[in-house]
């Protein structure tokens, strides 16, 4: 009884609010990329800068990090924390490159006028590659806007991502609190 009782005591609170916090970031972030289309410029959108959610996720989502692993580190290793990060991270990177993928290959738009003389390889080269999170060569931009991840063009947040866990797990955990 005693022990449950321990670790009821060590489990640090958990804070809903930056749940909604990232919740609305990226209720925002969905709805300036889904608006934008039908804007005629900058003045009529729906969700004039939206984008701007996007810095507040990564700023909620990097306390979120620290708060939950900076006291488990002489518990964990440096694998163990990115086999959770990938683990966590991935499905969404494959999934966004596989709908993109879908989508791509079945849209016939004006946006992209020669996406049927795309070969079905080349697709799907860009979708393996895609699926490593890894950017694109730009000899394999598929849609000419010249984007890391041609199928996903918001892949590019999830590569940040993996590149600040990276930094945060080698380096910046090590930072005082003034720091």
């Amino acid at each position: 009884m005693k022990s449950n009782q321990n670790n009821e005591l060590a489990t640090k609170p958990h804070y809903p609010i930056l749940d909604g916090l990232r919740g609305i970031a990226a209720i925002i972030v969905v709805t300036f990329h889904l608006a934008e289309p039908l804007a005629t410029g900058h003045l009529d959108n729906l969700v004039n800068h939206g984008y701007l959610a996007v810095d507040l996720f990564f700023l909620l989502s990097g306390f979120v990090i620290g708060y939950a692993y900076d006291d488990r580190w002489h518990k964990i290793t440096f694998g163990s924390f990115f086999k959770r990060r990938i683990e966590r991270l991935q499905p969404m990177v494959i999934l966004g490159m596989t709908l993109g993928a879908i989508g791509f290959y079945f849209t016939d738009s004006t946006l992209w006028p020669l996406i049927h003389t795309v070969p079905l390889w080349k697709m799907m080269l860009v979708m393996l590659i895609g699926y490593t999170i890894l950017p694109v060569p730009l000899s394999l931009d598929i849609r000419g806007w010249q984007e890391m991840h041609p199928l996903n063009s918001v892949g590019w947040s999830l590569f940040f991502e993996y590149i600040a866990n990276i930094l945060y797990a080698i380096w910046i955990r090590k930072f005082s609190k003034k720091r």
